[in-house]
């Protein structure tokens, strides 16, 4: 039976035989996502004046970095997440809304 638009409804899809993620990959992914955390919770490794970058202290210019850097991991991490994840069609024509009876 197809919707309003004329879609014919999407092929079920098979869970059963989709393949498992990458869990090295996503370990990897994991990784990426600890390192600002760790870097930046281990204060004794920056808390020092010098080097001065413009005037600025090592304290504020190396935790104004990290948020560049996060920024790369946080997005090198949801690549390699989705690289890991086998791929799963998505329903067609029908939104999240409707699949929850709304």
């Amino acid at each position: 039976m197809s919707d309003r638009q004329g879609n014919d409804p999407p092929a079920p899809t098979d869970h059963d035989t989709t393949p498992p993620a990458n869990r090295s990959m996503q370990g990897a992914a994991g990784v990426l996502l600890l390192l600002p955390i760790v870097a930046l919770m281990w204060v004794g490794s920056y808390a020092r004046v010098e080097p001065k970058l413009g005037g600025f202290p090592f304290f504020i210019w190396y935790q104004f970095l990290w948020v560049f850097l996060c920024s790369a991991c946080t997005y090198a991490a949801y690549r390699l997440v989705l690289m890991a994840r086998p791929h799963r069609p998505m329903t067609r024509g029908a939104s999240h809304d409707d699949e929850a009876g709304r």
